[in-house]
């Protein structure tokens, strides 16, 4: 059975289905831009957290530097030696570059710079000092200093640098705990945005996930079913086909039965019939041709309508059954069939059917027209369609029976035939193989030109004489013992013997010469 293969129509995804698809897809990508955005806030409130941490970290480097300097001053007052004035001499300098650098951090806060500005003043002002004192002190000496010392309070103004970087300090810590604050805001309001948003994604993908556990479930139901189907339906396909091969086998076997019967009764009965009605002419144009010429001119061509009345029974009974297989054999109707073929399409046949067929095929009635058959439609295939110059047909013996090889050198079967026969003809040589329980192939020929039909049928493994000897063994006593006396010959008889497919084609006498 052969089925038709349509394309499948295109099925949308149900409404439901892709809503939830692109909600999780909607969901999905506002996480992500939701993360994206409170890691940039994140981010920018973790530099806000560093740079304020920085500011604190300058001013306690810049009232270092002026501790120094002012260390180193007075180390030089008490030793007098320049290398103490070290630290004093790069105060400037580095505080300038401390008073830069704060100056760029704090940007954003105005009351930050007022008192950066008035610190940048205290300590400019006091490095300032500590320069006048030591230009006093290369002049005057250590006396000089004293007296200044005694005149001016130099510990205020340190107190006022102090002071001022302890509230810089002190507004720096604020902005800290500030900034500390909106950061865990930030980092708080991140994490339950992310939540929600993730446990909504979470509810959509189950909710997907159970519509694709339903879907899923109803396809498995579906599968099945189709699987059932399907398999009910090979096995009715395959007990139809066993049905109509039986069915076909039987038919094969009551046509020829129908064919045997019919060919007995014309060869027997139409037969004698004419061959009366032939003689009755016959006698009656002798009686007029004296005496009445046209009547006996007319009987003769009625005798020569008749012959050819007979000549086409002929024909028919040799179609409907080969007398030269029921007279001589297998062998020999395959070797006057391939005779008459390579006559009729003047195309060379080669005929090789081995000796011992004869043996193997007599015994089966069934075998001997089944293979004469196929070779009878592969010829006429080959006649009609090949367009071959040479044909062989082999039949021979081998260990699991009979092997028939056809073999043209033609145009060849397309290869869809070939996998798949259509051909009526190819059908019934097939059907008939299957009949006697063998196989036929159909392939390419020698170097992939042309057809090769082979026919593999099985046969008893028996051996002859044991077949023969079963087959006496249902005889009467008197022809069993000539028979065996035939068959198993003393030693010192020699009895000849001659290849059974070495007859020519047989055409029986015609009427002219049955009257005669």
């Amino acid at each position: 059975m052969y089925f038709t293969v349509e394309t499948a129509p295109h099925h949308r995804l149900p409404l439901y289905k892709t809503v939830l698809c692109v909600t999780c897809a909607l969901l999905l990508i506002v996480n992500g831009f939701s993360l994206f955005h409170n890691l940039q806030a994140l981010r920018g409130a973790q530099v806000q957290l560093g740079q304020t941490a920085r500011v604190a970290d300058r001013l306690q480097y810049l009232n270092v530097l002026v501790l120094d300097a002012e260390s180193s001053m007075r180390g030089y007052f008490l030793s007098g030696r320049d290398a103490y004035l070290g630290p004093t001499k790069t105060a400037l300098a580095e505080t300038e570059i401390e008073f830069k650098e704060l100056e760029k951090l704090l940007a954003d806060s105005p009351s930050q710079l007022k008192n950066l500005a008035q610190l940048h003043t205290l300590v400019r002002r006091r490095l300032s000092i500590m320069s006048q004192a030591i230009d006093v002190y290369r002049e005057g000496g250590l006396e000089e200093i004293v007296k200044i010392a005694k005149l001016s309070d130099g510990r205020a103004s340190m107190d006022e640098i102090r002071l001022q970087v302890v509230i810089m300090e002190q507004e720096q810590n604020e902005t800290l705990v500030t900034r500390s604050a909106t950061f865990y805001q930030e980092y708080q309001k991140a994490v339950l945005l992310g939540m929600g948003i993730n446990a909504l994604a979470i509810f959509v993908l189950v909710m997907f996930y159970q519509l694709v556990r339903r879907s899923f479930a109803n396809r498995a139901q579906v599968e099945h079913a189709l699987q059932s189907a399907n398999e009910n339906l090979e096995s009715q396909v395959e007990q139809r086909t066993e049905q109509l091969s039986v069915l076909s086998r039987h038919l094969i076997s009551i046509s020829e039965e129908e064919k045997v019967r019919l060919s007995r009764e014309l060869h027997d009965e139409m037969g004698a019939n004419l061959t009366s009605i032939s003689m009755d002419i016959a006698a009656v144009t002798q009686q007029l041709q004296k005496t009445d010429p046209e009547l006996a001119t007319q009987l003769k061509r009625a005798r020569a309508t008749l012959v050819e009345t007979v000549e086409m029974k002929r024909r028919i009974v040799e179609n409907l059954r080969p007398s030269l297989l029921d007279n001589l054999g297998l062998c020999a109707a395959i070797e006057s069939y391939c005779s008459e073929f390579s006559r009729l399409a003047q195309v060379r046949c080669d005929c090789d059917v081995a000796a011992e067929i004869e043996s193997a095929a007599g015994r089966s009635g069934d075998l001997s027209i089944a293979l004469f058959r196929i070779v009878q439609e592969s010829l006429t295939n080959i006649r009609k369609y090949a367009k071959a110059s040479r044909v062989t047909v082999t039949l021979s013996r081998n260990q699991g029976g009979l092997m028939l090889r056809i073999i043209d050198d033609g145009i060849g079967i397309a290869a869809n035939n070939i996998v798949k026969p259509m051909s009526h003809g190819l059908l019934g040589m097939r059907e008939r193989a299957l009949l006697l329980g063998g196989t036929l192939t159909i392939r390419r020929g020698r170097n992939d030109a042309g057809t090769c039909i082979e026919v593999s049928i099985p046969l008893r493994t028996r051996p002859p004489a044991e077949e023969r000897r079963a087959d006496m063994t249902t005889l009467p006593p008197a022809i069993s013992d000539v028979l065996s006396s035939v068959l198993h010959p003393p030693a010192d008889v020699h009895i000849p013997s001659g290849p059974p497919c070495s007859t020519h084609p047989h055409t029986p006498p015609s009427l002219t010469d049955q009257a005669q």
